[in-house]
Formats: C-alpha cells, sequence, structure tokens
C-alpha cells in the first residue's frame, strides 16, 4: 500500500505516476485477443467450440450445450428464495424506473427560413451483453445492460456468459429472466465478443456490445470497436474514497474493500485530512481482510495499488480527484455537496456518510457499469442512448431552398466542388 502527503517535496511526482498508472492490458493481451478475434472470425462455430473447451473445460457438442432457454431461466427464477427473488425484483424495478428517464425527445420543426428540420431516435436492432462468469458471476451486471436496452427498444437481446465446467449462476438465468433476454448463449472470453461481432453459423450478429469483463474482454471490444458499437473499453474497477476524521474508520475500511475484491489489479485510494484517522483505516483494513472470504484477491488489489493520500485540508481533494477521474467516487463527508459541486470528472459519485458505493452497484437505479482508467474525463456510464442512434432530417419546399441554396451554392464553390453546387443550382434555375 502506498501512502502520501501533499506536504512532502516528492508528492507531485509521486501522485503523477500514481495517475499514469493505468493497470490495464499489456502487449501479450493485445496480441493473443488479435488472434482469437480472426480466428472466430474465420472458423466461427468451430473455433468458438474449441476455445470454450480450451479456458473453460465445457464443451460445445450437441444444440442443447451451446444455449440456454427462456424455460430454464424462468424455473431458475421461480426457484429462487422469496427475500432473493424480492431483492432481484426490486433492483429491477429501480434500475428501470432511471432509465425511463434517460430516453431522448425527437425533434421535429420549421426555422424562420421555412427549413423543416429535427432528429429521429431509434435503437439499434440487435444488442449483445456479456456478462463475466469467471472470479464471480454478476446477476446485478445482467441487469445493469439489459434493462436499459430493453428501455431504449432493442428488439434482440443476446448475452454471452462463459459457464466453467458447465456451470452457471443460476441467478444469472434468473435475471435473464427478468430483464426479458431472447438468446443466452455458454460462451465466454475475447472469442465471444468476436462471434457477437462478426456472427457465427448459430449466433446471428449485433450492433452493439456492451457490458463488462477481464483484461482479454476489454481488448477484444476496442480491437472490434468500428465492426460493431461498444460501451467502453473497462479496465479494472476503482474507488476514491475522500473522508474526515469523522467517519467511522470500520466504514471507510469496508467501502475501499468492496471494489479490492473484485480483482487483483482493482484499486482503492483514501484522500483525507487527517492523519490519525489515515492510520485508523489501515490498521482497520487488515482486521477486515482477515474476515472476509474474498480476502486473497482483496488483499492483493489493497497491498499492490492500495493509496492513502493525507492533504492539509480537504479543500485539497477535488482537483487531485479531478486528475484521477475515477469510477467511483464517494464524499464520506458531513456536508457532501460543496465537494460534489467540484467534481468535474468522475464515473459516479456517492454523496455523504451513509451512502456507501455497494448500493449504487445493486438497488439504487444508476447504472454501475461506468469509465475506468481516468475516461470520466471524457465518456459517462452506460445508459440507453448507448442502445440508441439519432438520425436527423431535413426538408425544403421552393421557398426555403431560395433563402438559403445561394449561400450552399456560394460554399461548396469556395471549397472546389463544383457539383455540390450544381445539385442546387439546377434546382433554382441557376
Amino acid at each position: 500500500m502506498l501512502r502520501l502527503n501533499t506536504r512532502d517535496p516528492g508528492f507531485a511526482a509521486a501522485f503523477a505516476r500514481l495517475v499514469a498508472d493505468r493497470r490495464e492490458t499489456d502487449v501479450s493481451v493485445a496480441r493473443d485477443v488479435s488472434i482469437i478475434i480472426e480466428d472466430v472470425r474465420r472458423r466461427g462455430d468451430a473455433a468458438l467450440a474449441e476455445l470454450t473447451l480450451r479456458h473453460d473445460q465445457y464443451a460445445l457438442a450437441s444444440d442443447a450445450d451451446w444455449s440456454i432457454g427462456a424455460e430454464q431461466c424462468r424455473e431458475a427464477f421461480d426457484a429462487l428464495k422469496p427475500d432473493l427473488r424480492a431483492a432481484l425484483e426490486l433492483a429491477a424495478q429501480r434500475i428501470r424506473a432511471f432509465h425511463v428517464k434517460q430516453l431522448p425527445k425527437n425533434r421535429d420543426e420549421t426555422d424562420d427560413a421555412g427549413v423543416r428540420l429535427g432528429s429521429r431516435w431509434r435503437a439499434v436492432d440487435a444488442a449483445g451483453l456479456y456478462v463475466p462468469g469467471g472470479r464471480a458471476a454478476y446477476p446485478s451486471s445482467l441487469l445493469m445492460n439489459a434493462i436499459p436496452a430493453k428501455v431504449a427498444g432493442v428488439e434482440r437481446l443476446v448475452v454471452a456468459t462463459p459457464s466453467p465446467s458447465g456451470q452457471i449462476n443460476p441467478l444469472v438465468l434468473a435475471a435473464a429472466h427478468l430483464a426479458g433476454v431472447d438468446e443466452l448463449w455458454r460462451v465466454g472470453g475475447a472469442q465471444a465478443v468476436a462471434a457477437l461481432a462478426y456472427g457465427t453459423d448459430r449466433i446471428a450478429a449485433v450492433d452493439v456490445i456492451t457490458g463488462p469483463g477481464n483484461a482479454w474482454v476489454a481488448e477484444a471490444k476496442r480491437q472490434l470497436f468500428g465492426v460493431v458499437g461498444i460501451d467502453m473499453v473497462a479496465g479494472p474497477s476503482e474507488i476514491l474514497l475522500i473522508a474526515d476524521g469523522q467517519t467511522d474508520p470500520e466504514w471507510a475500511a469496508a467501502d475501499l474493500l468492496s471494489q479490492a475484491e473484485h480483482d487483483p489489479a482493482a484499486q482503492s485510494i483514501l484522500i483525507t485530512d487527517d492523519p490519525l484517522f489515515a492510520d485508523s483505516v489501515a490498521d482497520r483494513i487488515g482486521v477486515e481482510l482477515a474476515m472476509l472470504p474474498s480476502a486473497r484477491v482483496a488483499s492483493e488489489s489493497w497491498n499492490t495499488h492500495g493509496v492513502i493520500i493525507e492533504v492539509a485540508s480537504l479543500n485539497e481533494a477535488p482537483a487531485l480527484a479531478n486528475a484521477l477521474a475515477a469510477e467511483h467516487v464517494q464524499l464520506s463527508v458531513e456536508k457532501p455537496e460543496k465537494l460534489f459541486k467540484q467534481i468535474r470528472h468522475a464515473g459516479s459519485v456517492f454523496l455523504g456518510r451513509l451512502t456507501p458505493e455497494a448500493v449504487g452497484d445493486y438497488v439504487a437505479g444508476p447504472n454501475h457499469v461506468l469509465p475506468t482508467g481516468r475516461r470520466a474525463r471524457f465518456s459517462s456510464g452506460l445508459s440507453v442512448l448507448d442502445f440508441m442512434k439519432r438520425t436527423s432530417f431535413i426538408q425544403l419546399d421552393e421557398a426555403a431552398l431560395k433563402a438559403i441554396g445561394p449561400a450552399a451554392i456560394q460554399l461548396a464553390e469556395a471549397e472546389g466542388l463544383p457539383a455540390h453546387a450544381r445539385s442546387i443550382e439546377v434546382r433554382l434555375g441557376i
């Protein structure tokens, strides 16, 4: 765990190294993914079967081995314990309610020149959702991806998820039923992303691929962007906790470890103005790790990538937060609004001591698929708009063409494009 202090002479250089540390795909992963993509593009289902057997120890032999039907998903949902089923339904309801309000409005208007213009929003025809199934299964991610797609109006919703040794978490199947997934394929990794992008004999291609995954999945999405649309290139999870000395160290430690347990490459950072509080949190993390079933992963993450930054005043924290542009920023202070107003770059912000980031992962409503690796500087979390595209339209009558056409002719001629000018001139009789 790295400990920094803004008062130290070497802080600026050390913080710059922290900001630059992306913890993401290396050259070997990019090379391997490129080979996998080309193999799936050329050999389709045969490549998928070979790679699934090699990486997941699961044989895609008969038709029944490849996919899971709607009836099996419904049975998994019905078999849930009542409390768990109610929790899943609450999450779905809140996610849907939040994302319905993101639906954009069409525009259709006529301006002063008599030109009709506007834009029309439509959903993509098909979306592919990647749901991890290796280190942990995430039914919450399925809901967070599938529900915005359904709200957008996507007609064909396809899930790809690995099934190590043939096993898929029943809660993932239950979430697929609740979200209205149309197809669920037992393939994972970069090969699944390639299959969704190019299509195979069994799996028809999609228009957009969303959802988190490991380094190979993220790299496959990066390489295939342009063949299909993607939500983002997601890296290891991050949390930045800004806390004063009045925060309970036990709460702070639990918050930091909530992201550390995702992945050994995940990063948890604490910024505080209280050195004694920083000491208490560091000590408490050891206690929490001793109780966590996920301690091996969380401990590696904290010991390798964890950071505590001491500041002279929390007034310094927003500038540091904006430089880090973290996936999750948690403001554990009495009056978070002042700091919140100064946070320009963050995937999602959690306000106050009683708002742990983990609530946002499940039942708050806003999407938990968020930009990592400082991408919050220029991108946003998953939304309904990731499954939609906007088409503009224009309509002119004779009067409107006379009003604005001559200016277009002048600009076309100035750009050396006489055919552009001619297509307007012939309509104006020039």
